[in-house]
């Protein structure tokens, strides 16, 4: 049981960001948001008069470990104030509200500008759900998903890597994927304005920022919610911002894939050659139940156009096993997907039974035992397959974005284009002096595991033991 805190003026806070990258957005919105206010950023728990849990709400495993971090620094800080917000807060926010005292507000909106209200009506004393309408100061305007200077005057901290940023161009989603809890917590499709976006990430250029990792919940269906797909002409506005920086796109739908970006990547090499596709399944019939069009040809075809128009592609994906009615000769057809696709990076998820999807009623439920063998037998055939596909990097000099020194070594983690950020393995890269943030010329002189070892270009090869 939480301790019932007195009404007492709050001058600092910190925050824990848990899952995805557009969760970590929405945390960096919320920093700004409050130190506007006048409360000060604490890098640790100890030292703030609020927590703040960003939570995700997507999976079963998502709920708990959000719901493991609340209990943990309830218990750890009995007198502090802690404060719920994220994708969990806004789908189970009544619920919680009954259920988890420990927490002492609950944030239900889906705006994170709307952390300041709470924080400045938590500091009163006020009750548990203080996110809509809550009196005190209001957020400073021009954080917005619409308005220009929005994200990008909002986002002064980042909390990703050094040089390295995400900009989500849309939120919510209209696929309407039958497992899928997003559209219930997200809503629907929103696509920010070409303008804002392109103000944000000019700013971002300007900072010093080299990677610009752009992501939503789909960016092949950006723009649709106001006509058509904008993906193509956004892109192309980006390409006439003047410098040297990287643009990876992350999160694509297989079913409306924009294949106009691949003339670009081969016009604009700033444009990497990295596809997040999540294809989710191979078997026609399990795909329809998902609510999904396309089939494991159609996917395969997709491969294809991809690398023969841009061969150095590098593919990331996701499979979901056990969905409701996987049979073995399901499975096998994703089996057989996997070997002949030959992606580059594999994620492989056992399903989550989501209340309130349509897939939680479906028929022909799979054990979990059973989904995670599946799940287990994929990682394993993937390992060999990744290790395959980078071989072809060693010996080749390329840029890496080095991120951080090795403590007590001569070493740095450093990410090549081939490698997304946090998701992917890495390239380390012998040496001292590099700066974190910034680019170096390298050349790959050996594969480990699924990473890479790079030394300076110019550098002699170290001896192999």
């Amino acid at each position: 049981m939480k301790r019932q805190p007195s009404p007492s003026p709050l001058s600092s806070f910190s925050l824990e960001s848990l899952g995805c990258a557009k969760n970590q957005v929405d945390s960096e919105i919320m920093i700004a948001v409050l130190e506007d206010l006048g409360l000060r950023y604490a890098a640790g728990h100890e030292q703030a008069d609020v927590l703040i849990v960003n939570t995700c709400g997507f999976i079963d495993a998502a709920k708990e470990e959000s719901l493991d971090t609340c209990l943990a620094l309830r218990a750890r800080y009995p007198a502090k104030r802690i404060v719920l917000a994220g994708c969990l807060a806004q789908r189970y926010g009544e619920l919680l509200e009954k259920e988890l005292p420990e927490v002492d507000a609950i944030m239900k909106s889906r705006d994170p500008r709307e952390i300041g209200r709470v924080v400045a009506a938590l500091g009163r004393g006020r009750g548990r759900d203080l996110s809509e309408g809550a009196p005190g100061p209001a957020p400073a305007g021009r954080y917005t998903l619409e308005r220009p200077q929005g994200a990008a005057a909002a986002r002064r901290r980042l909390l990703s890597y050094p040089g390295s940023v995400y900009v989500k161009i849309a939120d919510g989603c209209d696929n309407r994927c039958t497992y899928c809890a997003i559209p219930l917590i997200k809503g629907a499709l929103k696509s920010r304005s070409r303008k804002e976006v392109l103000t944000e990430i000019a700013g971002l250029l300007e900072r010093g920022i080299v990677e610009i990792n752009l992501i939503a919940q789909d960016l092949g269906s950006y723009g649709l919610d106001r006509g058509p797909a904008e993906l193509p002409p956004l892109l192309e506005e980006i390409a006439a911002l003047r410098g040297d920086f990287w643009v990876r796109l992350l999160y694509i739908h297989p079913d409306h894939f924009p294949l106009d970006t691949l003339d670009l990547m081969k016009r604009d090499p700033r444009f990497l050659p990295y596809f997040d596709i999540p294809f989710q399944h191979a078997d026609e019939l399990i795909l329809r139940a998902m609510g999904r069009r396309g089939s494991g040809k159609a996917y395969l075809r997709l491969i294809e156009r991809i690398r023969s128009s841009v061969p150095d592609a590098v593919i990331r994906s996701t499979f979901l096993v056990g969905f409701p009615g996987e049979t073995e000769k399901a499975f096998g057809a994703l089996l057989r997907f996997q070997e002949e696709a030959e992606l580059d990076w594999l994620g492989i998820f056992s399903y989550s039974r989501e209340e309130d999807t349509p897939a939680f009623s479906m028929k022909g439920r799979v054990k979990r035992a059973a989904a995670d063998r599946r799940r287990a037998e994929l990682e394993s055939r993937q390992v060999p397959i990744t290790e395959k596909r980078l071989a072809r990097f060693v010996g080749r000099s390329l840029a890496l974005l080095t991120e951080e020194a090795v403590a007590g070594d001569e070493l740095y983690l450093a990410r090549g284009w081939m490698h997304a950020p946090e998701v992917d393995g890495l390239a380390v890269l012998r040496g001292r002096g590099f700066e974190p943030g910034r680019f170096v010329t390298a050349r790959i002189i050996r594969r480990n595991g699924i990473d890479l070892e790079a030394v300076p270009w110019g550098v002699p090869v170290p001896c192999t033991p």
